[in-house]
């Protein structure tokens, strides 16, 4: 496994505010493990070398704002196992407060593999049968409190996929009463919803945009989301929707953000040699909410998220290659 790397981007807790502070990111729902494989451009079934990591978006967005110097924590479920051991131990390791995370024993920790095939072909199998831990999270474990203490609150649409999540992600968002930050990660994984499900997921996208202030997505996320995929009108729509900030992630095209007070940028992507661009979502993520922390103008937090991403699609993983400050600026700082 990649190690972590000296400085901010250690193992080590930031420093921050005392224990009884408000975090500053708050993530629910997914975490697991993935297992990347350690050459590229070769199918799963011819892999003979693994590295494992801590995954899942979630998670990811937090360990990637802990990197920031963010002080974050996480929601989620594991199986009582060893593996579940090891995403806890590796939380801890990246400086993001695990307390919410609890094993629960009828189920195994979820496993993810991937193929790499860059620079945009990166096939997921998922095995989280017969349900995701993390989508037994219910409504009354939460610490509403924390929560609604929280200066971000990171909730996705995988959270709404099945009960008792959907449950307690509603009830997460509720709880902040639109508060400044509070973020939808649109998330759409459609193998991730039973097919039963699938038809009623727009309408549980409304309930949760009805309540968040910030909806992030790609085009095909938008769409399934709010019926459009040309940026602008899913933009419209996502405001119409309710939330105050709608980012639209568009590839090879850039970022669209658009704020209700009628501000909207579109930046370019920062160009990158991809090795695996499955984390690079995740840290635009976390380095969005570092910017929106920070109270910094829209244009600036999304290049800075941009060039977050960008870094991470160039290595191997995703959790452990999460920038810092550092080299986010001296990207930038080339790009300029």
């Amino acid at each position: 496994m990649t190690g972590a790397q000296p400085g901010r981007g250690s193992g080590q807790q930031p420093s921050g505010p005392p224990d009884d502070a408000a975090y500053d990111l708050i993530a629910l729902g997914r975490l697991g493990v993935d297992l990347y494989p350690l050459r590229t451009g070769v199918p799963l079934a011819e892999v003979d070398t693994f590295g494992k990591f801590l995954g899942g978006s979630p998670a990811n967005v937090a360990v990637a704002a802990a990197r920031l110097g963010r002080r974050t924590a996480l929601v989620s479920r594991t199986g009582d196992d060893p593996f579940g051991d090891y995403l806890r131990a590796e939380l801890e390791r990246f400086g993001v407060d695990a307390r919410w995370v609890a094993p629960v024993p009828d189920l195994p920790t979820p496993l993810t593999f991937c193929e790499i095939f860059p620079p945009d072909d990166f096939p997921l199998h998922f095995y989280r049968r017969p349900q995701a831990p993390d989508l037994r999270i219910t409504a009354d474990s939460l610490d509403l409190d924390a929560i609604g203490a929280a200066r971000v609150l990171w909730t996705t649409g995988t959270g709404l996929s099945a009960e008792p999540s959907r449950a307690a992600t509603l009830a997460a968002l509720a709880h902040r009463r639109r508060t400044a930050h509070t973020v939808l990660d649109l998330d759409w994984r459609p193998m991730l919803w039973d097919e039963a499900e699938r038809p009623r997921a727009r309408a549980h996208y409304a309930d949760a945009l009805a309540l968040a202030t910030v909806a992030v997505g790609n085009l095909a996320e938008c769409e399934q989301a709010t019926g459009h995929r040309a940026p602008d009108a899913a933009a419209d729509a996502l405001l119409a929707a309710g939330v105050t900030l709608a980012v639209v992630k568009q590839g090879p095209d850039g970022v669209l953000a658009a704020h209700r007070d009628g501000t909207r940028v579109t930046v370019p992507p920062v160009p990158v040699e991809v090795v695996n661009g499955l984390g690079a979502g995740d840290a635009f993520g976390g380095a969005l909410c570092h910017g929106l922390l920070d109270g910094r103008p829209l244009e600036w937090t999304v290049r800075y998220a941009n060039a977050a991403g960008a870094l991470v699609a160039g290595r191997l993983a995703c959790s452990s290659a999460m920038p810092r400050a550092d080299e986010i600026d001296a990207l930038l700082g080339g790009a300029r």
